[in-house]
């Protein structure tokens, strides 16, 4: 009877071990997504603020071009 009561006991531990695992790869695998995410937005940035920059050096070559 004992180990009946023991291996209930363990079966239900052993159960909770497994929902905390997969918990936790749901967790990691949302914590990639983010940072995936966020890399994405990253080099969207660094693509705008080029464009920016073009802009601007072609302003001021516009204007110096201008002023002569």
């Amino acid at each position: 009877m004992r180990r009946i009561v023991f291996l209930v006991i363990a079966v239900a531990l052993s159960g909770c071990g497994v929902e905390t695992a997969s918990t936790a790869a749901t967790a990691a695998a949302l914590k990639k997504q983010e940072l995936e995410q966020g890399k994405k937005t990253m080099d969207q940035m660094q693509q705008k603020i080029g464009q920016a920059m073009e802009q601007v050096q072609q302003s001021q070559q516009t204007r110096e071009k201008a002023a002569q």
